[in-house]
């Protein structure tokens, strides 16, 4: 693993298309991807090279939904891999977000359900430090557990 990139996984008791599911249907995405008591709205969820991917989060109390996500869809394998990155928006279009990076996600069938993993690329291992101290582990690996409680009810 490069000093750019941060790494994340865990076994998920649901097969691979529950995993997809999750993903692909946007009232799913909305209940895990931010961590609670967050509230995610998801805006745009194209899982095609080149779709768009805005997410919005609201803080308990507050008004307005802030950005968290705009980026574009890179890969769509369904129930195996999905890319996306904040570097691009929706057809391919120029970004300049306050984090670049590129998650590379692969649902691996595995003991019965699906290993999650997601790696995360950065520009530079200055970005992937910034990202890790701002709660890299401690975000994703709280939305996986959310994924994971949503799945394995």
């Amino acid at each position: 693993m490069s000093k750019s990139e941060l790494t994340i996984s865990r076994h998920i008791a649901a097969p691979p298309s529950a995993v997809w599911d999750a993903w692909s249907d946007p009232a799913k995405l909305a209940r895990w991807w931010i961590p609670a008591p967050i509230e995610c709205r998801v805006d745009k969820l194209d899982l095609r090279p080149g779709g768009g991917f805005v997410t919005r989060m609201r803080e308990a109390g507050a008004d307005d939904f802030q950005p968290h996500v705009d980026g574009c869809f890179l890969e769509a394998i369904p129930e195996k891999r999905l890319v996306f990155t904040t570097v691009l928006t929706e057809g391919w279009q120029p970004a300049e977000p306050w984090l670049a990076m590129t998650a590379i996600l692969t649902f691996g069938a595995k003991d019965g359900g699906t290993l999650y993993s997601a790696r995360v690329l950065h520009k530079n291992p200055e970005d992937s430090a910034k990202h890790e101290e701002m709660g890299f582990r401690e975000g994703w690996g709280t939305v996986l557990g959310q994924l994971a409680a949503l799945l394995e009810r």
